[in-house]
């Protein structure tokens, strides 16, 4: 009976040295986790990975992409260690998290923003934010409704996914819609929009300002020689701006928004590791030459005077 109970014990000693390195099996620089993402977020993300993998080689970071709802349920559901969307956990999110007795981390990387885009046949890119209200709300469905000098076409407007974080946004800060009018359709991703976009003189795209704000990237440049990028006005005596890097820094473009990675990793594994290293003065840099805002640097903004010397 002693060598039996002996037996047991160290059985059940070896199974709890197994569960203790199936959780540590990753450090701040080596191991494979999974994380999921935002789709709208794949341009700065993707360049974030590839900066973090060179530059330590034991570690392999596999993200899946998808709407931020989706993200965040499976990061909630213990399917990825990592969620990288645009706002912070709700309460109840959050309580999911906490009876779990897990901490959680958020960390803001970045400020980036939303763009609209329209044809390139479209004989305006000037927006003001109240009319962007009313076309959500379906009180504008045509293009002369903004502009008499417009075709009178049936307006389209087209977004990233039908549960995209992009549609959430706008109702959390414009504040103008239950639902969205007949006139407004999801498609799949980001390139989509921009590609009907491209062939639809009535369209115009809401997309995440990161697929457009990188001017060394050539599918950027490819999306931007496509399209047109609209100005937008917060009132009709005001300056109109669009999303360049400036604008978003000084908070003139109207339509901002963060950049948040959320960790459920209950001790300091490789997702730590990712998320310092995207905070750090790399990753920061990475955001900085994407065109977007880095939460933890400084930008310096340059005024450029175009006015001749003599």
């Amino acid at each position: 009976m002693i060598k039996i109970l002996n037996i047991v014990v160290v059985v059940a000693l070896l199974a709890g040295c197994k569960e203790r390195d199936k959780k540590f099996l990753t450090t701040p620089t080596s191991g494979t986790i999974n994380i999921t993402a935002d789709e709208a977020l794949k341009p700065i993300i993707d360049a974030e990975i590839a900066s973090f993998e060179g530059n330590y080689k034991k570690v392999h970071v596999n993200v899946t992409y998808m709407s931020e709802g989706e993200a965040i349920e499976s990061m909630l559901n213990d399917s990825s260690v990592m969620a990288i969307v645009t706002r912070h956990l709700l309460p109840d999110e959050q309580a999911v998290l906490t009876n779990l007795t897990i901490k959680g981390r958020q960390f803001r990387v970045a400020k980036g923003g939303i763009a609209l885009i329209v044809n390139r046949q479209n004989p305006d890119t000037l927006m003001q934010v109240s009319d962007l209200k009313k076309i959500l709300s379906g009180e504008i469905k045509t293009w002369n409704n903004i502009n008499k000098s417009y075709p009178p076409l049936g307006m389209e407007v087209v977004f990233d996914q039908p549960n995209s974080g992009i549609i959430r946004f706008l109702k959390d800060s414009l504040l103008a819609f239950n639902e969205l009018p007949p006139t407004c359709f999801a498609l799949k991703s980001n390139p989509a929009v921009v590609e009907y976009v491209k062939q639809k003189p009535q369209a115009m795209g809401v997309i995440d300002l990161s697929w457009i704000s990188d001017r060394d990237d050539s599918t950027a440049n490819s999306f931007l020689n496509s399209v047109r990028v609209m100005g937008l006005s917060i009132a009709a005596d005001s300056s109109y701006y669009q999303p360049f890097q400036a604008y978003i820094a000084t908070k003139q473009y109207p339509l901002l928004r963060d950049i948040v990675m959320i960790s459920r990793e209950t001790y300091t594994g490789l997702a730590s590791g990712f998320m310092s290293f995207v905070g750090g003065q790399k990753g920061q840099r990475i955001v900085l030459k994407a065109g977007l805002v880095p939460a933890t640097m400084p930008v310096r903004i340059v005024e450029v005077n175009r006015k001749p010397l003599y």
